[in-house]
């Protein structure tokens, strides 16, 4: 691959990587975030009542002839048991711990593992890259699987409705993902009520039913789980499979760390949904243990009647809401996959002053919705798609795993010994949940390996190509003080006026003056080397936004520094500083990019077909922010020298691109 330059540049983010820099999470209400993690976070776990408990008691079946006893406090104990072992102890107790600048989910792991006492270890970087391609799998299935069985609910009240069904989901599952591009905090308010409300609605179902049956209350002893796996050999396996969606929905939990923060997150697990869970749980397993023929839908044969056409209105909005869990949890794990050099430059939109792990991306957002409407399209019902659902989630699990034991040995300093005794019981757990789940591979299953796989591919290819050009470019690249030194020297033509000179790369002379050099053969009375940086910070204090060193008499090296919510506008900014060029008038400064264009070399690296691919990853994402470049340059509202900006920031670049 080689690398040829012309005269608009597109560099790097700034300052992307420190976005969450260390970051805690300081909301003006702890209790408002906790409300909005009750209806973001755990919108998906909370609606598994609806067809855990059913499914897995049905799976039993196939040996049980009757619903007994056993049985079904068997499968009561198996859930409980996955609630308090999966998702409380390792995902609430343990994951949440591991943040990465405040990020959470399987590439903050990645990150962290390979930061462990300076190790480089070959497994974890394709263990960071497996786990982040199995979540979108389990991304795009997850609003598909909700909202259809959600709007099937529909089939309860009349047959009229059955030929509609696609098309409403369709219509929810688009204004569902429309409304994300107001960010995170918009969408838990409005949300978070609605889910809190559900909670206490299936707690208060359960608690009425349990009355009736107390002795259900014994399900909470694991003693009835081992007993039951250890007599029912194969049939034990699939129930297992059935069981593992009462925690489908836990890997978003440790995915929108960045969201909500790590508090806020556990309290409300811990005070809110395990109780309502569990208590509902309970109440289903006491309903169909006192009336057996209720198994076909427990969960509202709890509810009395005056309040079933309710609980199935909240039931629809639940399930609609289950979705957003894992639509915000892609965002943040293509944030870091950004942040490591996996995925292209893609836009950021930061949505809160106060918490920088609340983002936007509409890229992202848009791919997604793409992904979701296809497989409405292709599995058309719940229960076909039900087939692929778990694989994604259980493989993600195992990897999240693996890559904690490498984080409490190397970065936590744990003895190897300690770290195996708290982390291989765990991991066995999930292991035999894969296993489980594994069996739905040929009815659908493999879709969501499929679609892992090419995300993995996309990954190592940009990857692989931005390594290499990154190469390329350091080898064409003078040192910027080597540059200035010479042209002082130098009697090279001067020309009046100042010329700003953006760049990502300020040790490095920019491509784009040294073009200037060699095609014009002259130079600016006065050069300013400009670096727009972004802080951690929401607004930077004008007195803090500019740092400026002189480099010679006429060059400066110049630092911008904008908060994540600032729109920068660069030659207001510019004000701020003083350097030799800082009075020289509007019409008189020139703006000065360069941009790198990429063409295929056939030489010794990737394929010539995979460099076509990464040729277009690149020029897909640049292409739309050149756009957004014209649209502000004819808007009137848009800041001076913001198209610039837009370019420098946003650009679909890494390691040189």
């Amino acid at each position: 691959m080689s690398i040829t330059a012309s005269n608009t540049e597109a560099p790097d983010d700034p300052g992307l990587s420190g976005h969450g820099a260390d970051h805690q999470v300081r909301p003006a209400s702890f209790w408002i975030l906790a409300l909005g993690a009750i209806g973001v976070v755990y919108g998906d776990i909370g609606t598994s009542p609806l067809y855990a408990l059913r499914e897995a008691v049905k799976a039993g079946l196939h040996q049980d002839a009757v619903v007994n006893e056993t049985l079904v406090l068997g499968v009561l104990s198996l859930i409980i048991w996955a609630l308090v072992l999966v998702v409380t102890v390792k995902y609430v107790f343990i994951l949440l711990n591991a943040d990465n600048k405040g990020e959470g989910g399987t590439l903050s792991l990645m990150a962290l593992a390979q930061r462990g006492r300076g190790k480089f270890i070959p497994i974890i970087p394709i263990l960071g890259v497996v786990g982040a391609a199995l979540f979108y799998g389990d991304a795009i299935i997850t609003p598909a699987i909700s909202v259809l069985s959600a709007v099937e609910g529909l089939n309860v009240a009349t047959p009229a409705f059955e030929p509609y069904i696609i098309w409403i989901s369709l219509a929810i599952i688009i204004a569902l993902f429309a409304m994300q591009s107001r960010g995170t905090a918009a969408v838990a308010k409005l949300f978070g009520p609605i889910t809190l409300v559900w909670f206490i609605a299936i707690a208060a179902s359960g608690i009425s039913n349990i009355m009736d049956r107390p002795s259900v209350l014994m399900a909470f002893s694991p003693t009835y789980a081992i007993t039951f796996m250890s007599s029912h050999g194969i049939i034990g396996l699939v129930v297992l499979g059935a069981v593992f969606l009462a925690v489908t929905g836990a890997e978003a939990l440790y995915a929108d760390l960045g969201h909500f923060g790590r508090a806020p997150i556990k309290y409300a697990w811990l005070f809110v949904v395990l109780p309502c869970l569990t208590l509902n749980y309970i109440g289903q397993g006491a309903l169909v243990l006192n009336r057996p023929e209720t198994l076909e839908n427990p969960f509202f044969y709890m509810v009395p009647p005056w309040a079933l056409l309710p609980m199935v209105a909240l039931a629809t909005a639940a399930t609609i809401i289950a979705s957003q869990a894992v639509i915000t949890g892609a965002y943040s794990m293509t944030r870091q996959a950004v942040q490591l050099g996996l995925m292209p430059r893609l836009s950021i939109n930061f949505t809160s002053h106060s918490t920088s792990g609340q983002i936007y991306m509409p890229q992202v957002n848009w791919l997604l919705l793409i992904g979701v409407i296809v497989l409405v399209f292709a599995f058309q019902t719940s229960s076909n798609l039900s087939t692929a659902y778990g694989i994604a989630v259980t493989g993600t699990m195992i990897v999240t795993a693996l890559l904690a034991i490498f984080v409490i040995h190397l970065r936590w300093r744990w003895s190897l010994m300690a770290t195996l005794l708290m982390m291989v019981p765990l991991l066995a757990i999930d292991i035999i949940f894969f296993g489980a789940n594994a069996l739905k591979i040929a009815n659908g299953g493999w879709m969501p390996l499929a679609l892992g796989a090419f995300i993995m591919f996309l990954m190592m290819t940009w990857r692989t190509g931005a390594r290499q050009v990154a190469e390329t470019t350091r080898a064409m690249e003078a040192p910027l003080e080597t540059v200035v030194k010479s042209l002082a020297k130098s009697a090279v033509h001067r020309v009046k006026g100042t010329a700003i000179y953006l760049t990502q790369t300020p040790d490095a002379a920019p491509t784009s003056l040294m073009h200037s050099l060699k095609h014009f053969q002259g130079l600016h009375e006065h050069n300013a080397i400009v670096c727009v940086r972004t802080s951690d910070h929401p607004v930077v204090e004008d007195k803090t936004r500019v740092s400026v060193t002189k480099l010679s008499k006429d060059f400066a090296l110049i630092d911008l520094h904008f908060g994540y919510m600032e729109t920068p506008d660069v030659p207001k900014a510019l004000k701020f500083a003083k350097w030799a060029g800082s009075e020289a008038e509007l019409a008189r400064t020139s703006y000065v990019l360069s941009r790198r264009s990429l063409q295929s070399s056939g030489r010794v690296g990737m394929p010539s077909w995979q460099d076509a691919v990464f040729i277009f990853m690149a020029r897909a994402v640049h292409v739309p922010l050149i756009l957004r470049c014209e649209r502000m340059r004819a808007s009137k509202d848009a800041p001076q020298g913001s198209c610039f900006e837009a370019l420098l920031r946003k650009a679909p670049q890494h390691e040189g691109l």
